[in-house]
């Protein structure tokens, strides 16, 4: 119906009809109001671009198959163009010179000093892997004059104990705790590799003793934790002997402490820290984080963009979408600021704030959005600090990367079976990710630690 009729016109048994086919059209209505409420009540599926749900957990589309490398190879030179290749060794062990002494179709004799260079490639081997074993034949006795018996002294790193010294010791931890390699297989690459038999039982023990020589590095670390201006924290949890733990990150630019404990609560960042408080703190909004002792406090802003993806999401069209651009706004003006002299970086603060000040007066209604804007009118003076401290960063990224093999080795492992072997672990990553910021690989850093007087903080 277009139009509505002329009631007057109508008898009784038409004004009947049509109240009867309006009565429909409205129960229509109705029904699809009510398919598209439950649709709008219904929470969105929770993503790595919404929430703080790994990618891994994602559902992962098809992607559009690529052409292989050696396909790519032979276009690139089909249109002329330099492909890729392994650059030459600067230092190669050997040389050899293929040059030819007589032409192979007639047999003339060609000179060197005619042949030109065609071409230049590298063959890499790796040499025969054997252990290198020293054997200590230690005399003593007594003195003939005074009777007192005597031991002669041996180098340094040569004392009785165990037979397998720092390099062995290194190459096992680098092994089972940066790629996750069981006892059993570490064990068999050993034997297989390197000619070396250690038994399962063995490499416990070794790690063992790696834990004590890694000790002293850690303290270090901790000491230096304890003086620091600036500390990033995240956690993630840990099973130990089929308990549920808490493994705690503590970092900056210069050094990253992990410990893993019973408790995810502010009690572990106590312990840490003892009587020592930052001036500031980077985290994400856990409630043991917000706790955390320092002066000032920088909101992770990676977390608050996937919480207003999450709202956009659910249905918020009126608070979420502005925060989101603000937060984007606030991030392009920190990739920028070392273009900008501190006056148009104040303007640009300014601007911000008046920003934020102008979205907070908005009135969302849908649950999510209002939840959003209750938290940010707590946290205005949390969220902007990177901008006013070039050496605070907006996110909390650097914490995530640094237990994100905590992650892996747990998927792998599954749990710690005891405590020296969760401590250990944690040393472990603590060496290995304050190495990395100090310009070293992961082997080099456990190299170093477990070195005769070596330090991470020394220089090479």
């Amino acid at each position: 119906m277009k139009k509505l009729p002329d009631l007057k016109q109508l008898s009784d048994e038409a004004k009947d009809a049509l109240i009867v086919e309006l009565w429909q059209e409205i129960q229509k209505l109705r029904a699809a109001l009510s398919t598209d409420a439950s649709k709008t009540d219904s929470s969105p599926t929770k993503t790595s671009s919404n929430s703080s749900t790994p990618p891994s957990k994602g559902f992962k589309p098809n992607i559009k198959s690529k052409p292989s490398k050696i396909e790519s190879v032979k276009r690139q030179k089909s249109i002329g163009r330099t492909g890729g290749g392994r650059h030459l060794h600067p230092e190669p062990d050997q040389i050899i010179i293929a040059q030819i002494k007589s032409c192979p179709q007639c047999s003339e004799t060609i000179t060197a000093t005619t042949q030109k260079l065609q071409s230049v490639y590298d063959k890499i081997e790796l040499p025969p892997i054997r252990p290198l074993v020293t054997r200590i034949e230690r005399y003593g006795g007594r003195c003939p004059c005074c009777q007192t018996e005597y031991l002669a002294p041996v180098p340094a790193g040569m004392e009785p104990g165990s037979p397998f010294g720092s390099s062995i010791q290194s190459l096992v931890t680098y092994l089972r705790y940066t790629h996750a390699i069981s006892y059993e297989r570490l064990s068999g690459i050993l034997s297989s590799v390197f000619g070396l038999k250690i038994s399962e039982g063995a490499i416990a023990n070794l790690l063992s003793t790696v834990k004590t020589s890694l000790d002293e590095q850690v303290n270090q670390i901790l000491q230096r934790l304890r003086q620091a201006k600036l500390i990033c924290s995240d956690e993630t949890s840990a099973r130990v002997n089929g308990q549920n733990q808490w493994e705690w990150v503590f970092q900056n630019q210069d050094i990253c402490l992990h410990v893993i404990r019973p408790s995810r609560g502010a009690g572990v960042i106590s312990e840490v820290l003892g009587e020592h408080r930052p001036q500031l703190w980077v985290s994400d909004l856990f409630s043991a984080q917000k706790n955390h002792p320092a002066a000032q406090w920088q909101v992770c802003l990676a977390h608050q963009l996937r919480d207003c993806q999450y709202a956009i999401d659910a249905g918020d069209k009126i608070f979420a979408p502005a925060m989101k651009r603000l937060l984007l706004r606030a991030f392009v003006i920190h990739r920028r600021r070392d273009r900008m002299d501190e006056t148009k970086l104040e303007r640009y603060r300014s601007n911000l704030r008046e920003r934020l000040t102008r979205i907070l007066s908005l009135a969302p209604y849908q649950p999510d959005g209002v939840r959003l804007r209750k938290r940010y009118g707590e946290l205005m003076d949390n969220l902007f600090l990177f901008l006013e401290d070039v050496t605070i960063p907006p996110t909390n990224n650097s914490s995530e990367q640094a237990i994100r093999m905590s992650v892996i080795f747990r998927r792998v492992t599954n749990c710690f079976r005891s405590e020296w072997g969760r401590d250990l672990f944690a040393a472990v990553r603590s060496v290995v990710n304050t190495g990395k910021r100090q310009g070293l690989t992961a082997y080099q850093a456990i190299q170093k630690a477990l070195s005769l007087h070596g330090s991470l903080f020394s220089p090479s």
